[in-house]
C-alpha cells in the first residue's frame, strides 16, 4: 500500500459500513444507513469511474412488468408470488421518486406499449385472452384496470394492429437520477472511492478485512451491491447477463412517445431528448450474453438496427449515434437476494433487469438487516 498516513486515517480508518457498488441499490443502502446512523463512518467502492453494472447503462424504463412478462412470471410463480413481485416494484419506484423527486429524474408517464410481431399470432392471442384475469389479480394494487388493447397509432410495422397498452408505465433519465444520488449521499457525508475493485474479503470476529485492486483495510460490516457482477464475489444465486443498447442521433418531429416492449420483452425502446433508445436481443445468443465483459455483438446490433429500419422507423432517415452495454443480475427466481452471508456481511443483488423499479426497494431492506 503506497498511502499516506493522511489517506488511511481520513477515508479508510475506523469504517462501520462498507459497501460494494455504487449504482442504485449502494447509494440507496448507504442513504438509508445514515438515517439509521447518523454518526457512522460510512464508504461506498466503486469499480468503475461512473457506476459500472447497469444503473448508468439501463434503459431509463419505469415499469413493473408488461402482460406477457407477468403471464411467464406466473409460469414458474405462484398467484401470490408475482403480485408481491408487482407490488415491490411499484413501491421501489414510489421511493426512487419521494426520494430524489420528479423533476430531478425527469419522470414521466407516458404509458407502456407492448408489440406483437404479426408472425407471433399465437402469444398475442393468448395475452389477450388473459387481460381479464391479470387485471383481477392487479386490482388490489391498483384500484382500476391495468392492461387494455390500444390501436397502432405510432404506424410500426410488421407488428399487429393492436398493442396491449398500461397507463401507469413511466420513463426517467437514468443520468440524472444517478447524478441526484451521488450528490445526495455526498451531500450526506458518505465516501465514494470509484476505481476500486473488490478482490476478496476475510471475516473475523468482529470485523472484515477487504483486499481491493489498490489497498487492504478493515471494516466492521461488509454490504454487497453488485447485482450482475455478485458471482465475483461467490454469490452463485445470481447470473450476469448482459443487455447491449444503442441510441439515435435527434429525429425531427419524432411521433413516438412512451416505452414500448416487443417479443416477450427481450426487445424494449423508448423515445428521449427526440432520440429512439432502443435495446434488448440477448435472446439472440443467450450464452455469449452471460456475461461481466461490457461490449457489443455484431449479431445483436445488426439485429436492432434492422427492427428499426423496418418495425419502429419505417420510411424515416436515423443515424446511430451511440451504443453500449450493461450488466444485469438475474437468476432462477424474480425475486432479489437480500439477505445475511455471515456475521457481518449482506448482499442485496439479483434485480431481474428491474433496477429502477426495485434499486431503491432493496437498498433500503439491505440496509435494515444490519
Amino acid at each position: 500500500m503506497n498511502l499516506s498516513y493522511w489517506e488511511i486515517k481520513t477515508w479508510l480508518s475506523n469504517i462501520d459500513f462498507t459497501i460494494v457498488g455504487s449504482g442504485i441499490v449502494g447509494l440507496s443502502c448507504a442513504l438509508q444507513l445514515r438515517e439509521k446512523f447518523p454518526k457512522a463512518n460510512i464508504l461506498v467502492l466503486e469499480k468503475g469511474t461512473l457506476p459500472q453494472g447497469a444503473s448508468t447503462k439501463n434503459a431509463g424504463f419505469a415499469c413493473f412488468g408488461s402482460l406477457s412478462e407477468i403471464l411467464d412470471d406466473l409460469n414458474s410463480h405462484s398467484e401470490d408470488q408475482v403480485v408481491d413481485l408487482v407490488h415491490k416494484r411499484l413501491n421501489g419506484l414510489a421511493l426512487l421518486k419521494s426520494s430524489l423527486g420528479n423533476k430531478t429524474i425527469a419522470y414521466k408517464q407516458l404509458g407502456g406499449y407492448e408489440l406483437f410481431t404479426e408472425t407471433d399470432s399465437e402469444l398475442f392471442e393468448d395475452c389477450v385472452s388473459k387481460i381479464n384475469y391479470v387485471n383481477q389479480l392487479l386490482k388490489p394494487i391498483f384500484k382500476k384496470d391495468v392492461f387494455g388493447l390500444k390501436k397502432n397509432v405510432f404506424q410500426f410495422k410488421k407488428i399487429k394492429e393492436n398493442y396491449i397498452f398500461n397507463p401507469f408505465e413511466g420513463q426517467i433519465d437514468t443520468g440524472k437520477m444517478m447524478e441526484a444520488l451521488l450528490q445526495k449521499a455526498l451531500s450526506k457525508n458518505i465516501k465514494i472511492l470509484n476505481n476500486i475493485k473488490v478482490k476478496h474479503y476475510t471475516e473475523a470476529l468482529n470485523s472484515v478485512t477487504i483486499e481491493t485492486n489498490q489497498f487492504k483495510f478493515s471494516t466492521s460490516k461488509l454490504l454487497i451491491a453488485t447485482n450482475g457482477f455478485a458471482s465475483q464475489l461467490d454469490i452463485p444465486t445470481v447470473k450476469p447477463a448482459r443487455a447491449q443498447v444503442l441510441i439515435t442521433k435527434p429525429i425531427k418531429n419524432l411521433h413516438i412517445k412512451g416505452t414500448f416492449h416487443l417479443d416477450r420483452g427481450y426487445y424494449y425502446f423508448r423515445n428521449i431528448d427526440n432520440r429512439i433508445l432502443f435495446g434488448g436481443g440477448r435472446n439472440l445468443d443467450f450464452k455469449t450474453e452471460e456475461t461481466t465483459e461490457l461490449g457489443q455483438t455484431s449479431l445483436i446490433q445488426n439485429k436492432l438496427e434492422e427492427l428499426l429500419k423496418t418495425t419502429i422507423l419505417p420510411g424515416i432517415d436515423f443515424e446511430i449515434d451511440y451504443k453500449w452495454s450493461g450488466i444485469m443480475g438475474v437468476g432462477t427466481s424474480k425475486q432479489p437476494v437480500v439477505k445475511q452471508l455471515s456475521n457481518h456481511v449482506y448482499c442485496g443483488v439479483r434485480l431481474g433487469g428491474m433496477g429502477v423499479a426495485i434499486g431503491s426497494l432493496v437498498g433500503k431492506e439491505l440496509a435494515e438487516l444490519v
